[in-house]
């Protein structure tokens, strides 16, 4: 028995590494990116960008293929079908606001984050990202109090609107702010079927049907599929704000585990990613 729970334990950990190597890259994608933006490069271009940087570096599988919104599409002004989501030819301009957003597959672990920025300064997008944090905190403190998901999502929403935002995740299909994120068999031939890589897919489509099964639900919505507590695994939690046209958010790996000591419960996967690293340089300020 011991040895089993020393061999489940060795897996999470090497696990982990293994989602926090992902993790890392994307984000380093993203930065890289960011820095090479120009005013007059396209949605387009800028996720043509990050796939090639991402293929460059080992990536063959996607949950989804990187995404780029500019201007007033980072809060989804006017969204009401999918295909809004995806990159248009809107070209970024100085001061404009932008999200990059991916989702790649890497040795069989997944990730899928998203990064906020402007070309130049942008004080509405700066304060957005600043008052994120507040958000970040209060999801991982009621996450570790066994809150329900659905529960914890309206609390989300409540600080935002404390905060005098628009609750921008609402946008996305079936509302989620977040959805469970697992690893991923590695293929020689990995398809995409409307941008989302198709094993991933078959693993979120298991997921929902083994959640269906027990009483829970792989994605994380206002509604009441979402009305139970926070399901081990790992959570890609992306929590949106939008004010007057602008649009900011992160996203990043939430581990949830059923260890009964608070700390241990649940964690975020890293500390050490742009949004974390700029809230400690404000503070340091």
């Amino acid at each position: 028995m011991a040895g089993d729970t020393k061999q489940r334990t060795a897996q999470l950990t090497a696990d982990l590494r293994g989602f926090r190597e992902v993790q890392r890259l994307s984000y380093e994608c993203a930065e890289t990116v960011a820095a090479q933006l120009r005013p007059g490069v396209t949605e387009r271009e800028a996720a043509r960008m990050q796939r090639e940087w991402l293929r460059e570096r080992g990536v063959r599988d996607w949950f989804h293929l990187p995404f780029a919104w500019f201007g007033d599409r980072t809060a989804f002004v006017n969204f009401k079908i999918p295909l809004q989501f995806f990159p248009t030819n809107r070209k970024l301009e100085p001061g404009m606001p932008f999200i990059l957003d991916m989702a790649p597959v890497y040795k069989g672990y997944a990730a899928d984050i998203g990064y906020s920025g402007s070309l130049g300064l942008n004080p509405v997008q700066d304060r957005l990202m600043s008052d994120l944090q507040a958000h970040r905190a209060l999801i991982l403190d009621q996450v570790r109090e066994r809150r329900s998901l659905r529960e914890i999502y309206e609390n989300v929403e409540r600080l935002m609107n404390r905060q005098g935002y628009a609750n921008r995740h609402r946008a996305y299909p079936f509302g989620v702010i977040a959805h469970k994120i697992d690893r991923v068999k590695e293929r020689r031939w990995s398809p995409t079927v409307f941008g989302f890589g198709t094993q991933s897919l078959k693993g979120l489509a298991s997921d929902a049907l083994h959640g269906h099964r027990e009483g829970w639900s792989p994605l994380w919505s206002p509604y009441h599929f979402s009305d139970h507590p926070p399901q081990p695994g790992l959570w890609a939690v992306e929590p949106h704000l939008g004010f007057r046209g602008t649009g900011a958010k992160f996203e990043e790996i939430l581990v949830v585990t059923d260890s009964r000591d608070p700390l241990e419960s649940a964690f975020w996967l890293d500390d050490d990613l742009p949004h974390v690293r700029r809230w400690a340089e404000e503070k340091a300020a």
